[in-house]
């Protein structure tokens, strides 16, 4: 199935930009897409896997677009006026710099390879294509590589995350 999303990555970005209406969360999708991939048994026989994996993007997208609009319907209904202030509590600030300081370690313990792919996509803003040519690998391999830093990330954050 991992190989079959590889293969089929291009037309499950378009499929899944235009469930969402734009390219914003496409990314989002197909990591969680990989993700719930993964945690398929190798011995679940598939009859049609091409339509299974689209499907399921179709599921994780539809997800997407219904915690988004639950996500604005709450903003749009909060309850403003009993906001002191737009600054963060105290124990929100050390919340958040635990977090981050297991996210450095987790990005710090992935191998080098994954490490670096993941680093310049993430942080550096480049493509996939471009950072192919940066590292004289295959997309196919810079993808591979950068979902499997994100799944190493996310199950180190795995319980704190919001």
């Amino acid at each position: 199935m991992i190989q079959l999303l590889t293969e089929s990555y291009g037309d499950l970005v378009k499929h899944v930009t235009r469930r969402l209406g734009g390219p914003v969360d496409a990314d989002d999708v197909i990591q969680d897409t990989y993700l719930r991939i993964q945690r398929i048994p190798a011995d679940t026989d598939i009859q049609n896997p091409r339509s299974y994996l689209f499907r399921m993007a179709d599921n994780v997208a539809m997800d997407h677009l219904r915690s988004r609009a639950a996500r604005t319907r709450h903003v749009v209904s909060g309850d403003w006026h009993d906001v002191q202030s737009d600054e963060a509590s105290a124990e929100r600030s050390v919340d958040y710099r635990q977090r981050i300081k297991i996210l450095e370690i987790a990005i710090s313990d992935l191998p080098p390879r994954q490490r670096e792919a993941f680093l310049m996509h993430k942080f550096d803003g480049l493509s996939h294509s471009e950072i192919a040519e940066e590292l004289g690998i295959t997309r196919s391999a810079v993808e591979k590589l950068i979902m499997k830093a994100l799944a190493t990330c996310r199950d180190r954050l795995d319980g704190l995350l919001d």
